[in-house]
């Protein structure tokens, strides 16, 4: 991420009461369309609180993403947004932000494979590959879940099934699973 113009950090931006913002290096008011196109650019900046000095940019960054799903550029479907609510309060939780991390990190790895692909340049299907890796990182994730709460992991297949639906359904039998000791364990 890029940093302010000493490189000594995140580019400070105050929010004031008046919900003005104000961005400490370049000594002017911003909108949060600003702050969408400074995150886009992979700029790195801190937004806090003038009165109090907290660091709020956690919920500027949602601010920003609701008005980006309100204003017609809807990326999140329902159905997820349902099951993210569900993962609040849930034993899961705590699981959650760092498989997110995790699942946009291979994301944005396999974006560059896939404009490839898409150019002709790879010749195997970068599809597969991607489940291929998902799966992995999902039982990875899952493993030191389990390792992490004292359970047995659960134990690989012998051979890999193939269709993609009997992948999918072994994942949901394993974070069923996984899920039921968890909630165990929450008692």
């Amino acid at each position: 991420m890029a940093k302010d113009q000493d490189g000594s950090g995140p580019i400070i931006i105050k929010k004031y009461a008046n919900r003005r913002l104000y961005n400490t290096s370049s000594s002017s008011y911003i909108t949060l369309d600003d702050l969408a196109r400074m995150t886009r650019q992979g700029t790195d900046f801190q937004v806090l609180d003038a009165k109090t000095g907290d660091d709020i940019t956690h919920s500027i960054l949602t601010q920003i993403i609701m008005e980006e799903e309100a204003s017609g550029q809807q990326m999140l479907p329902v159905s997820f947004l349902r099951q993210l609510i569900g993962m609040y309060g849930n034993s899961m939780q705590t699981m959650m932000p760092s498989y997110l991390e995790a699942t946009m990190a291979n994301f944005r790895e396999h974006q560059v494979k896939l404009k490839e692909a898409f150019e002709g340049n790879v010749t195997e299907n970068p599809f597969a590959k991607m489940a291929e890796a998902n799966l992995a990182m999902f039982r990875s994730a899952a493993q030191a879940m389990m390792a992490k709460v004292g359970a047995e992991p659960a134990a690989k297949p012998t051979e890999p099934e193939t269709a993609p639906d009997s992948e999918l359904e072994l994942l949901r039998k394993q974070l069923a699973a996984m899920q039921k000791r968890l909630d165990e364990l929450d008692k």
